[in-house]
């Protein structure tokens, strides 16, 4: 019996790797568009679509079952209106949405889809979700496989290397390192900082059980200045990504607004999660949800920062903190159940780590003793003192008073390593 199960698995992973073959080459179609609007309207323009020599993601999962993110991606066979990929993201649009600056002007973000090269043409429709939680198809483009206006040229293209590579990225989740604030003299400590960033990331569970199942490379591009901008002490650095702290003026929110530098800069490898690394010692980070992800490099909780951030932006993982001073406005409709796999508004509870309370125990539940390594539904998450509840008191996505994840979010980050990799 497990020799005709092995044998239809294999034959099963041999026609959905046919598949692929049958509608994309192993590169990869980028869409650049803009998302513009103010605190309640949104609306797209496209920008313009470039190839880029790798595909870092699977073969196999092209559709996304996940169902996280604020947006959507869907690309349709032009021919049949058969769905071919599709994947959820996240944008710092949608936060910028809920700032005090949203509600007086409006504003326009480069954004970036990126897709397997498709081999005929292509619809690929944009999806948006509601307060309430629901999508709503916002733009759509067809795409003319020779249309010659796709740009095949490169800009920055810099020398890439393996920091550790352990097999084909379409069966690895291939993160790229990108360096901002490193000059030209400072590549070597880049490299060095590349290695410790490795080491770092599988000190943390379940990344440790799970190191040959990512390929890690990085890419040598100096910036002309060290560091990064701090524009509330005046301190404008001049570097290839441009990432600045104060972020919708929340102070240790260190991100950019330059897409097309980040993904121009991406393409130098295969990648399905983009990590920049700022060289700084201030405390600051940040991450979107299949977007990109930022952390400084020599701050002392350098470690737990990259973990952190990491957790959001592959795994889709909410902050669990509640009392902390941030830019955004209201975040959660607290009637409907968040995407994210580790907070909920108990709506829906069912949908989500319920099956990991064990029986007697209260939920809502108390934050005493008697719980403190409990796994149950504590009060307090998602920036939401009330009505929104956590897995458990403490975890790496609240504090970085502990040094791991509460079962749920180790549940959601092999549930994502899998998604990649089988």
């Amino acid at each position: 019996m497990k020799k005709i199960f092995l044998f239809v698995f294999v034959l099963l992973s041999f026609t959905v790797q046919a598949q692929f073959s049958k509608f994309f080459y192993n590169k990869t179609l980028r869409m650049d568009y803009y998302h513009s609007g103010n605190d309640t309207s949104e609306f797209y323009t496209f920008d313009e679509l470039i190839e880029e020599p790798y595909w870092g993601g699977s073969h196999i999962n092209l559709v996304d079952t996940m169902n996280y993110g604020n947006y959507y991606v869907k690309v349709y066979d032009v021919k049949n209106d058969s769905l071919l990929y599709s994947r959820g993201y996240s944008t710092l649009f949608r936060e910028w949405q809920t700032t005090k600056e949203a509600k007086k002007t409006n504003r326009s973000f480069s954004e970036t889809v990126v897709i397997p090269y498709p081999k005929e043409n292509v619809r690929i429709e944009l999806y948006s979700r509601d307060w309430n939680g629901v999508f709503h198809k916002k733009f759509s483009y067809e795409v003319d496989t020779n249309d010659y206006f796709i740009k095949h040229d490169r800009r920055l293209v810099y020398p890439e290397f393996d920091v550790r590579v352990t097999g084909n990225p379409d069966k690895k989740v291939d993160v790229v390192i990108l360096p901002d604030g490193y000059t030209e003299s400072q590549m070597g400590r880049f490299i060095d900082d590349c290695q410790k960033f490795v080491k770092d990331f599988f000190t943390f569970a379940p990344y440790n059980k799970n190191k040959d199942k990512f390929n890690f490379r990085a890419v040598l591009a100096p910036s002309k200045d060290s560091g990064a901008d701090i524009p509330a002490d005046h301190i404008w650095k001049s570097t290839i990504l441009n990432t600045g702290y104060y972020t919708f003026n929340s102070e240790r929110y260190l991100m950019t607004m330059d897409d097309k530098s980040v993904r121009d800069l991406a393409a130098n490898a295969p990648y399905d999660q983009i990590y920049i690394l700022v060289n700084s010692r201030t405390y600051g980070g940040g991450a979107i949800f299949n977007y990109y992800n930022v952390a400084v490099n020599s701050n002392a909780r350098a470690a737990k920062i990259l973990i952190h951030e990491f957790g959001h932006g592959f795994a889709g993982l909410a902050d669990e903190y509640y009392n902390d001073t941030t830019a955004y406005g209201k975040f959660y409709n607290l009637n409907v159940e968040p995407w994210e796999p580790n907070i909920t508004t108990l709506k829906h509870f069912d949908k989500k780590w319920k099956y990991m309370v064990k029986r007697g125990t209260p939920v809502p539940t108390p934050a005493t003793k008697k719980y403190r390594n409990t796994v149950g539904a504590f009060e307090g998450g998602g920036y939401e003192p009330k009505g929104m509840y956590r897995p458990m008191q403490d975890c790496l996505m609240k504090t970085f008073k502990g040094d791991k994840f509460c079962p749920v979010c180790r549940e959601a980050i092999r549930r994502m390593i899998d998604f990649y990799t089988r």
